[in-house]
């Protein structure tokens, strides 16, 4: 992407994978156009930088938000409202139609490493801490959530060229170094590596349509 100025549409600019992905653009010389519910949030300040205020459960004009964009990366998450229903479902189900009408053709989707990939079991493993761990720590609302985003995308909007990454982020520390895609391996990883690691995958080819982890390589 060095050769090229996008315009990216980032759905969870604030949150702690978000705001990094934020700068990283923004200091490669790209367009960000962010979604957020708290401007006061994003610390960063940039000419090519456009905050428009607002939630996925409130905003309408969705249309709007795409006019200009190359690319639109979710990195979206609230774990209470996802305990009661799949909020970013119903949002992805709106929003793949108006990309459609504004011809935006790619979209990156940050899920978790314990959402299921379409028609696929997780490892034992991952299977054994997703209803233990994970349970308990009250976040299996949210890979439902993704399960069922992935679901749609994998079914009904595959003329998108979307792709999902499944991360196992654990902190917001200092970078570990640089992800790689896998099928199988996953690292544990932090914010700012994931941010990356999306910022990398939106521009790659060989991503599109798919649900894959991402690990460090030695």
């Amino acid at each position: 992407m060095t050769n090229s100025n996008f315009t990216f549409l980032v759905l969870g600019g604030t949150g702690r994978t978000g705001k990094h992905f934020v700068s990283i653009a923004l200091n490669a010389g790209h367009k960000v156009i962010a979604l957020v519910r708290n401007p006061e949030k994003i610390e960063v300040q940039h000419s090519n930088l456009k905050l428009i205020l607002g939630t996925i459960n409130d905003f309408n004009s969705i249309d709007e938000l795409l006019k200009g964009v190359d690319f639109v990366v979710s990195m979206l998450g609230d774990a209470q409202l996802q305990k009661l229903e799949n909020v970013n479902t119903e949002f992805v189900k709106k929003l793949i139609p108006a990309m459609r009408r504004q011809k935006v053709k790619r979209f990156l989707y940050q899920a978790g490493g314990f959402s299921r990939p379409y028609k696929k079991k997780l490892p034992f493993m991952f299977w054994l801490l997703k209803h233990t761990m994970v349970r308990f720590s009250g976040l299996l609302g949210q890979h439902r959530d993704n399960e069922a985003v992935i679901k749609y995308l994998t079914e009904e909007a595959n003329d998108i060229e979307w792709m999902v990454h499944r991360a196992s982020i654990i902190s917001d520390n200092a970078s570990k170094g640089t992800l790689t895609r896998s099928k199988t391996k996953n690292s544990l990883a932090p914010f700012i590596d994931c941010a990356m690691y999306n910022y990398q995958l939106i521009v790659d080819e060989s991503a599109i349509h798919s649900c894959d982890l991402s690990y460090y390589a030695k």
